[in-house]
Order: C-alpha cells, then structure tokens, then sequence
C-alpha cells in the first residue's frame, strides 16, 4: 500500500488525531488507516496555496504547460500501479476500466496543457478615437475542489489539470473511502516539480469539505457528486465562484426506427460500465411502446455477454459496487418498483458466493414508469429500467420532466429526429446512437439550464475559461 497519510502543501503530512479505516469493496480488507485533517492542517494547506499562487500567477503559460506534461508523462509511467489502487479500493475492473482511467488523468493534463495555449483575449473597438480596449484571461486564485469515488483519481485531475494550466492554486477534497489512489498522486506532483504548496490532496468527510468551502482564503469551488449536496454546496459558499456538476438521470431514447440490437447493447453497456455508478449511465431507458417488448428481449440477449467476477480477473466486466449505501439504494429501487407494478426480468439482487455482499446481479426492469424511484432517482448501479412511451412526443416529454438531464443518448435511423431530440432535450449532452456513457477527456461535459445539474463545464478549453477571469484593459493614447 503506498502513503495512506494526507498530502499538504507538497508533503506528506503526519496523522494527528483519529483515523477512518479504508475498506475494500473487492476482498472485503482494511487497506489502510486514513488520518482525518484536523483545522489546523486545513488552514494551513489554504494558506500556502495562497503564497504559491502569488508566484505561480506570473508563470508564462508554457511554463505551465510544461509543467502539465510532466505531470501526464509521470501517471503514465506509473500507470499499473495507480490502475490497481484504484480497483482495489473502488471495485472496477482493472484490464477493462482501471486503467483507462488511469490514462484519462493523463491526458487531463496533457490536453489542459495545449488548451491553456489558446486560451486567448480579445480586441473591443472602443468609441474613443484614443483609447484601445482588450480581453485577457487571469487565473482566479486558490480553488478547492471537492471530487466523488466513483472515478476518485480521474475526477480529481479534471480540476487538477486546468487548474495548473490555468495558473491557480488548489486544495482537493477526494473522499475518504477512495483516497489511496488520489494520495499517490502527491509524490508524482513532487517529481514533476509542482512547486510546494500549490496542491494539497486531504480526502475526507463533508466536515472537510464545509471548512473549506466556507474558508475565506478559498476563491471558487469545483464539484462533482449529487444535486443535493450541490445545492447546500451553493448556499454556503455564497457569492464565491462555483462549478457544479451534479446529478444526471438523463434517459436512452429509443425510437420505433433504431437498430435495436445497438440500442440494447448500448443501454447495456452505460447501465454495466462501472457497475453503474456513472452520472450519465443507463439511469432509465425510454422506448417506444411499439418496439418495447422487442428491446426488452434484446437487453437480455446483450446482458449475457456481461461477466461480474473478480475485477482483477481480466475476463471480469463488471466488479462489485464501491459501498454499502450505493447496494442498499439499489436494494430500495428494485423493491419500490416491483411493488408498484414493475417486472424485473432479469437478475434484481446482491449476488452470492463473493467475498461481499457488495456484489449486484446483472438487472432489467420493463413496465417502468415514473411514479417509481427507479425511474425518477438515480440508481447508480447495474440495472436497465426500461419505459414504454407513446411515441417521439412521449419519449421527448417523459425526458424532460425529469430535472436531471445531464447526458442522454437517443437511438434513430433518422437525422431529422436526431436532431429533433438533440435540440428538444434539457441536457448539457446528447448523444446520437451511443451510450450514455460516451465521454472524451476534451468533451465539455456539464448540465443544462432550467435542470438540477449545475453549470459550468468540466473537460476541454470551456473548463478553462470557467476556471479563469476575463480581464479588461483600457488604454488612453493621449501623450
């Protein structure tokens, strides 16, 4: 196991005080004892944050940028070692997940690296004929982000990333059930030659993340995890810059003219990868009532495929849940459904003979509809509920009365209708015959207006601009 001790202001700090046990979801062990940050610890990780950045903010741009891909090439040198830490400690396969994680991290430097490079100004004619008016961009400050375990150490360096291409400093909240992965970043930052004090990495509980937030050395706050702790993230930090992305339960559109067997494989795939535990996975699926039975038939046929085993066993496609409160919510969904009406097809329970009960059976839900928590939460975990609407109108309704739209998918033969749902769907991403799951590193990924979903974008030069100022300068010509 490596440093299992909290990473502040570029060191590994001593434990003080108690610690919380790091347990694994794969074996059932403890992996490590993780020290909780006492005040003092936090106060002093902002505060150096704030004299790094003083320095940090007059670095030229590809000086950070190289700093960045130094950074991208010391993950992908350690690799394995990151890949199986984070199996080990959140569940997912290692040969089929683990490691594209792994080199997502990588490349979320590599690319906020080349981004930072066109993160350019603008002229603004003046109607002055002796002042000349222009845009820049300029760093914020000392950002802290707070960061969810299902993809602990990836979802970190979407903030980590930008956040040194960009010029700012930053404190980084993972949780205290996923940290090891995280912390083991800490010695890579150092070899890299992040200067000291400019990233601390303190997993932790929500006590760790109020201080922070509500810290008067911290300037903005990154997020990622559930719309509920979005909005109390919101209300604390008042006018303090945010970028929240929360909660999705955007839905699979399936169309009466789709190729069934890619939709079902598709549906199968986001409702699988990663047990489920995806903000834009296989939430709900919703089908045209004339094709329902056909696709309900062929997410079985797909599900088969799909092997839950030992997540290190490079047969494996899908491992155990990451904690009991994610199996327990699954438990609590199959159940509310099948008493209200819903037919589990396939699978519906924990599954026997593992090492935990962390375990979950493959599972397909038909005769959904929204009045179930199925159908209105997210489950986060490997379940297809599918929905049978009255048509292009029903689908493109039932959709959007749900305010989690964050990423969906629709499947259609037809462009006209690929575009219709495109435009007409309350999410911040639609994807045309795919998973909901698609994601690249460079995709600005976030919610849509008018929905529970946040705003602001994580990946690509739109995070960028999030993380930055826009700066106005005037100049008079006058001698």
């Amino acid at each position: 196991m490596p440093e299992s001790r909290l990473w502040i202001a570029g060191a590994y700090a001593d434990p003080r005080g108690e610690s919380t046990p790091v347990t694994s979801p794969v074996t059932g062990e403890k992996l490590a004892d993780l020290p909780r940050a006492s005040t003092d610890q936090l106060d002093a990780a902002v505060a150096a944050a704030r004299a790094a950045f003083d320095d940090y903010r007059h670095w030229s741009t590809y000086e950070r940028a190289d700093l960045c891909h130094r950074v991208a090439a010391l993950i992908e040198e350690h690799h394995e070692e990151l890949a199986r830490l984070t199996t080990i400690e959140q569940g997912k396969p290692y040969r089929a997940e683990a490691l594209a994680d792994v080199e997502d991290a990588a490349s979320l430097f590599s690319i906020s690296a080349e981004d930072a490079k066109r993160l350019y100004g603008e002229t603004i004619p003046s109607s002055a004929r002796n002042k000349r008016m222009f845009t820049f961009r300029a760093p914020v400050g000392v950002w802290a982000a707070i960061t969810p375990w299902n993809f602990p150490l990836m979802i970190m360096c979407e903030f980590l990333g930008p956040a040194l291409a960009t010029g700012n400093a930053i404190v980084c909240k993972p949780p205290d059930t996923t940290p090891l992965a995280c912390l083991a970043l800490g010695a890579l930052l150092e070899e890299a030659g992040v200067p000291k004090g400019l990233v601390s990495i303190i997993p932790g509980d929500g006590a760790v993340g109020e201080h922070l937030i509500t810290h008067p050395g911290i300037d903005a706050i990154g997020f990622v995890g559930s719309s509920a702790t979005a909005e109390r993230i919101v209300r604390a930090a008042g006018l303090k810059r945010t970028l929240m992305e929360a909660s999705g339960n955007g839905p699979v559109i399936v169309c009466a003219d789709a190729d069934l067997s890619a939709a079902a494989e598709a549906a199968v795939f986001g409702a699988y990868w990663n047990a489920g535990q995806v903000c834009c996975a296989t939430e709900r699926v919703l089908v045209d009532e004339r094709v329902a039975p056909d696709f309900a038939d062929a997410v079985i046929e797909a599900s088969a495929a799909a092997v839950l085993g030992n997540p290190f066993d490079d047969a494996t496609t899908m491992g155990p849940l990451a904690n009991a409160p994610t199996a327990m919510k699954m438990d609590e969904h199959i159940a509310d459904a099948v008493e209200r009406g819903a037919r589990v097809r396939l699978g519906g329970g924990r599954a026997s003979g593992y090492p935990t009960d962390l375990y979950y059976e493959f599972t397909v839900v038909d005769g959904v509809d929204h009045s179930m928590r199925i159908a209105r939460e997210e489950s986060f975990g490997p379940v297809v509920p599918i929905v049978a609407c009255d048509g292009d109108e029903g689908m493109l309704t039932a959709a959007n009365a749900d305010p989690l739209g964050l990423q969906a998918a629709g499947f259609t033969r037809s462009l006209s209708r690929a575009f219709a749902f495109s435009e007409g769907l309350r999410c911040g991403s639609v994807v045309v015959n795919d998973s909901t799951d698609y994601f690249e590193s460079a995709q600005p990924f976030g919610g849509a207006a008018g929905t529970r979903t946040g705003w602001g974008r994580v990946g690509g030069l739109q995070q960028l601009r999030d993380m930055t100022d826009v700066r106005c300068t005037i100049i008079s010509l006058d001698e």
